[in-house]
């Protein structure tokens, strides 16, 4: 048996530290700084210089990163990878507390289109962020913590099939208002309700008492202790459910990574490494015309309609403070840069199901291990058209990497990615594309191993020639 595949390896150390949106972002932040980008900030002054390497976040769950040619002037394109760090999952709610037939329960909201019966009889735990306030010689200061309980502490079992005789002919069908609450513990056990509720100072009663109307002081114990906190110095969180299973390369062959949140990390990873790769070492960055950069938006799962969005103005505003800061005086060259730039967006693809070929169209089923997939709709589900494949394929071409093709059934919906946001709102050229994958959305998805190294070498080909080729591409085209 071969070696493994030491990007696919990095994949999962990636994967095993990103439970959450703030977590891959945490981690992403860490391998740009360790590979010398300097962390800036929207809210201040940017100083640039050609060679230079810089990366922003928004919102803590939102990254783009870019590194700028050393024969880059104002007006020049942008070589942009863009993909996203959500992945559908239950959100903790505002007000979680449930107690039902002697069980604390944790009330849930579903985040984007999971599949939920994936949910059902998996260790969970938690993780996400949380607002702490901090009082120091009698001034008081809030900070963001990133917050993460590896044990299982919550289980959603199914009902026994002696009670639903009927589940497997006629399929499991659940409520998920009134089935997915996970179980945190039994309330008979009061010295656990009672210690929670003793802990702390005696001061902030009324903090404490709201706080207990609101989530269980057992939960609010847990959290508190990974903030490295007191409970009532919780002022808010942003919390979800996370499976505690870790990513691993498996299958009898190690070809396959089997993991939750491959849709959409692995396309974050390997953009994202494929950008530092392309970057580092000395003269990297000496011939190039253009600016190389990687976007990472949240809330893609759910229609990107957010500050930290692909809707959001975040792409534009680094389009455009970057453009303006190389620009002489008074002259206005971000619609001159846009035109010469380019957006590869980077969502993952199905992949042909063995026990459902039908659900493919004959000419269109995308395998493992064939390489990266473009992504084709007619209206406009994807941004894709024949120039900004030829673009993607020329380079595929040029380093004998595989490449595919899909388009979904006419009798079938088709989904969306950032590609189509971003190519309207911002009128930048765009070709959507994706490692294919199977059990998208599921709590635990698969995908394979060459596939990530596919992906990884492309990016990585794309940010290095793309400059090049453009130059070779007639303008009236």
């Amino acid at each position: 048996m071969a070696a493994i595949d030491p990007v696919a390896l990095e994949l999962v150390d990636f994967l095993n530290a990103s439970p959450t949106a703030f977590h891959a972002v945490d981690e992403a932040k860490k391998r740009l700084k360790e590979a010398g980008f300097v962390h800036i900030s929207e809210r201040e002054e940017w100083e640039l210089e050609t060679g230079g390497k810089y990366f922003f976040t928004r919102n803590h769950s939102t990254l783009i990163a870019f590194a700028i040619g050393k024969k880059y002037v104002a007006g020049n394109g942008f070589s942009i990878v863009g993909a996203h760090t959500d992945s559908p999952c239950l959100k903790v709610k505002p007000v979680s507390k449930v107690a039902k037939g002697g069980y604390l329960q944790v009330g849930v909201q579903t985040y984007g289109g999971g599949l939920w019966h994936t949910w059902f009889d998996r260790d969970l735990a938690i993780a996400g962020r949380v607002i702490v306030k901090e009082s120091k010689e009698g001034c008081v200061s809030y900070s963001h913590r990133l917050v993460r309980v590896r044990e299982p502490i919550m289980r959603i079992p199914t009902l026994a099939i002696h009670l639903d005789r009927n589940v497997n002919s006629e399929g499991f069908k659940i409520n998920t208002q009134s089935n997915l609450a996970p179980m945190l513990a039994t309330s008979v056990k009061a010295e656990i309700q009672k210690l929670a509720e003793e802990s702390g100072p005696t001061e902030s009663k009324d903090k404490k008492i709201a706080d207990k109307k609101k989530h269980h002081p057992l939960f609010l114990q847990l959290v508190a202790k990974e903030a490295s906190c007191e409970p009532e110095d919780i002022c808010d969180f942003e919390i979800q459910l996370c499976d505690t299973q870790p990513s691993a390369v498996a299958g009898a062959m190690k070809e396959f990574i089997f993991s939750g949140r491959l849709d959409n990390l692995c396309m974050s990873f390997c953009s994202l490494k494929s950008l530092i790769d392309s970057t580092s070492g000395e003269g990297s960055l000496d011939d190039e015309v253009s600016v190389r950069m990687v976007a990472l938006f949240d809330h893609e799962e759910v229609g990107s309609d957010s500050a930290q969005g692909a809707g959001s103005p975040a792409m534009l505003d680094a389009l455009s403070r970057i453009t303006d800061f190389f620009s002489p005086s008074g002259t206005k060259m971000l619609e001159k840069a846009i035109q010469r730039s380019f957006v590869v967006s980077a969502d993952m693809a199905h992949a042909l199901h063995p026990n459902y070929v039908d659900k493919h169209e004959e000419n269109h089923q995308p395998k493992m291990h064939g390489g990266l997939v473009i992504k084709h709709n007619a209206n406009q589900r994807y941004a894709t058209n024949a120039i900004t494949s030829f673009i993607f394929r020329e380079i595929a071409e040029k380093h004998q990497l595989p490449i595919q093709d899909f388009v979904v059934r006419n009798d079938m919906p088709c989904g969306s990615t950032i590609g189509p946001i971003l190519a309207s709102g911002i009128g930048i050229r765009t070709v959507d594309v994706g490692a294919p994958q199977l059990s998208m959305h599921s709590i635990r998805e698969m995908c394979a191993v060459d596939d990530v190294r596919h992906s990884y070498e492309h990016f990585k080909a794309f940010f290095n020639e793309f400059s090049e080729l453009d130059a070779k591409i007639k303008v009236d085209l």
